[in-house]
């Protein structure tokens, strides 16, 4: 099962943070916001279709995220968790980390935004577009 989701790079793209990375809906970046890699995402946690968000809710499920420019991608993965609830309405979120709040998508993420290919997040900077695709998978 897959979400899509587009949205678009920032000057202030940095991708410096070492625990998470994040997409929002936001229309703004600051420098503060070194986790964020698109801005004005056309959907967030709370658009995701029900069999998806049950299909994270298992600690056994295995969430990818590609991220993809016209030139580079990138993918990550980590886990689902049964705290996930995928109920905001403005941000996604993986984490290294086990914390869940209403924005995270996965955890257990491989890396975080600083582990971010540098050309992407130099794309990003520029302002590409960016489309970040979620897959979920489960062993039975």
């Amino acid at each position: 099962m897959q979400e899509v989701i587009h949205a678009e790079g920032h000057e202030n793209v940095s991708a410096e943070h070492v625990s998470t990375f994040e997409v929002t809906t936001d229309d703004f970046l600051t420098p503060a916001g070194d986790c964020i890699l698109g801005i004005e995402a056309d959907r967030a946690p709370a658009d995701f279709d029900p069999e998806f968000v049950a299909a994270c809710q298992h600690e056994e499920a295995t969430i990818t995220a590609t991220f993809e420019t016209e030139n580079y991608s990138e993918t990550v993965t980590g886990r689902g968790d049964p705290d996930l609830t995928f109920e905001s309405d403005r941000s996604a979120v993986g984490r290294t980390s086990d914390y869940v709040d209403d924005r995270t998508i996965l955890v257990g993420a491989e890396f975080a935004a600083e582990g971010f290919d540098r050309e992407l997040v130099s794309a990003l900077a520029e302002g590409a577009e960016l489309t970040v695709t979620l897959t979920v998978e489960r062993d039975e």
